[in-house]
């Protein structure tokens, strides 16, 4: 069904360079949903760094696998050498680096010409998180009351689509929903979007892949985030959710908490 990923640590982590000024609660999971053979999402719990990362890689065979992995894994990577420094100059210079290394294995591969990964990352510091994305994997805001979407979809039905005259019903019934305008690994250039957002005490960070956020909607992704409960049964509660709708694409969920200690 689901698992959560091994190197899940436990859900609640301190940063030890004093840098992190609130206590902070993480969980994650991911599943291959109901139709998909394979699982080409990949994520990362990095509690240590403030570092938390979904990639959801494209390509076949094994491609999309392997490009989402090399792109967490030099994004953590990345990030690990730059510390204690934590910025989002970090963060999207660690994006830049996946793009080039997923380029490079491309060149020596021709059988993987073609594969990209999209990313979502967050680097906790001490005044805010730093939002980083590539693609359509997305970052949410829950409040406690409300749910706020952080990124923007870099896909043909929201830059092109919008400006056409879409509306948002059609953009999710959209055949080009899934056309994406930017990806990591896929052209020497990648442009990454960024955000700082403010995490509350009692506040969450959802990052999720489409095969979450493609299948449920909002209203009930935040009806699913305000049930009771630990944080840590909350992924494998989204995952079960975007299940319960055919579960048509790979399916992952990280939420971080500022439990304000």
């Amino acid at each position: 069904m689901w698992s959560l990923c091994a190197n899940w640590r436990g859900g609640r982590g301190r940063n030890p360079d004093a840098k992190l000024s609130a206590v902070i609660e993480y969980a994650g999971a991911t599943d291959r949903g109901c139709v998909r053979r394979a699982n080409q999402d990949i994520y990362a719990l990095e509690g240590e760094l403030g570092l938390f990362v979904v990639a959801d890689g494209m390509g076949g065979a094994r491609a999309g696998e392997r490009a989402s992995r090399i792109a967490v894994e030099t994004i953590v990577a990345s990030i690990r050498e730059a510390a204690p420094q934590r910025s989002m100059e970090c963060l999207i210079e660690a994006i830049r680096a996946a793009n080039r290394g997923i380029l490079r294995l491309a060149e020596l591969h021709p059988e993987l010409q073609g594969m990209g990964t999209t990313v979502v990352a967050a680097l906790v510091d001490s005044a805010a998180v730093h939002v980083a994305s590539v693609g359509d994997s997305r970052a949410y805001r829950w409040r406690g009351t409300a749910l706020e979407r952080v990124t923007s979809d870099q896909t043909w039905v929201n830059e092109v689509g919008r400006g056409l005259g879409l509306t948002e019903e059609q953009i999710k019934t959209h055949p080009f929903r899934h056309v994406l305008t930017m990806a990591v690994g896929v052209r020497k250039v990648v442009i990454v979007r960024s955000h700082e957002v403010e995490l509350g005490s009692g506040e969450e960070l959802l990052l999720c892949s489409d095969g979450l956020h493609g299948v449920v909607r909002e209203e009930a992704l935040a009806s699913a985030l305000a049930e009771n409960g630990a944080l840590a049964e909350k992924p494998g509660r989204l995952i079960q959710l975007a299940r319960s709708y055919g579960g048509p694409d790979n399916i992952t969920a990280v939420v971080i908490r500022n439990t304000g200690g």
